[in-house]
């Protein structure tokens, strides 16, 4: 029986026990539909009214209510859990990591990537973004995760990360057979390059790609693009969350990527 994957879309707001709920509502969902792994979404336990609130909300690493709640919904329903990001403490008190942290079934914290590429941007006259200012970013060196799993070894990203194609590649040469993607792309960005991006990722890495979004008007009035997807190895949609609160879920096939990978060598053409 070949394992089965989620991605999460959610609409996170200023309330951490709300969406909470909807995490736990959704996991048991993902659950029931025979699936192993789930990936949540960039800020599933807390898209906040003022960027500041994150540092408020920020846990110690290895402690604090939301570690604490997702490491229990793993163990308790035998679930791999990809935990999108949520605030880890600095030292700086200004700033916090967005922390990409995996659980295993048994509720353990296997792995953490902390978001490397930040979202400092200024997207057509009106929109700007500066994360910068209330994130810290992971350190570059030692900072690449990739995580062995029931579905296949894991490679981990955040959202921006995905227009770095060299990190995908890097964690392919880690052995990387299907990447997360948690993210809260903008509506504006989403509509024009959310898709194509997932698919060249997983097309260029003959990979799957698990990408969870958040959806629709969050409490700061910022518009998230929705459209969870999971996308195959030779770029095919195999399914899709549109705009609504949801799970997009997907068989992977590790047979057939390592025919595709096979057949189709480009992983080992490469020249430089």
């Amino acid at each position: 029986m070949m394992p089965r994957v989620a991605a999460v879309q959610m609409n996170s707001g200023a309330d951490v026990a709300a969406n909470l709920r909807t995490v736990e509502r959704l996991l048991t969902h993902a659950v029931n539909s025979g699936v192993q792994l789930v990936v949540l979404p960039e800020n599933f336990s807390l898209m906040p009214r003022r960027d500041g609130d994150r540092v408020t909300a920020a846990e110690q690493p290895g402690n604090g209510p939301v570690q604490t709640f997702v490491a229990a919904q793993a163990a308790r329903h035998n679930l791999w859990i990809v935990a999108g990001t949520l605030p880890l403490a600095t030292g700086d008190g200004r700033r916090v990591r967005a922390a990409c942290l995996v659980y295993d079934n048994h509720g353990r914290q296997v792995a953490r990537y902390d978001k490397m590429h930040l979202f400092d941007v200024v997207v057509g006259d009106e929109e700007s973004y500066r994360e910068s200012d209330y994130i810290e970013p992971g350190p570059v060196p030692g900072n690449r995760i990739s995580v062995d799993t029931p579905a296949g070894r894991l490679g981990l990203t955040v959202c921006y990360d995905v227009r770095f194609p060299e990190l995908f590649r890097a964690l392919s040469g880690d052995g990387a057979a299907l990447f997360a993607v948690p993210s809260a792309f903008t509506a504006t960005t989403g509509k024009a390059h959310w898709e194509v991006l997932l698919r060249a990722r997983a097309v260029e890495n003959l990979a799957y790609v698990v990408a969870a979004a958040q959806c629709g008007t969050h409490a700061n009035g910022r518009r998230t693009h929705g459209h969870t997807l999971v996308v195959g190895p030779w770029g095919d949609v195999i399914d899709e969350v549109q705009r609504q609160e949801g799970l997009a879920v997907a068989d992977v096939d590790m047979q057939y990527l390592q025919r595709l990978r096979d057949g189709f060598p480009s992983l080992s053409h490469r020249r430089l």
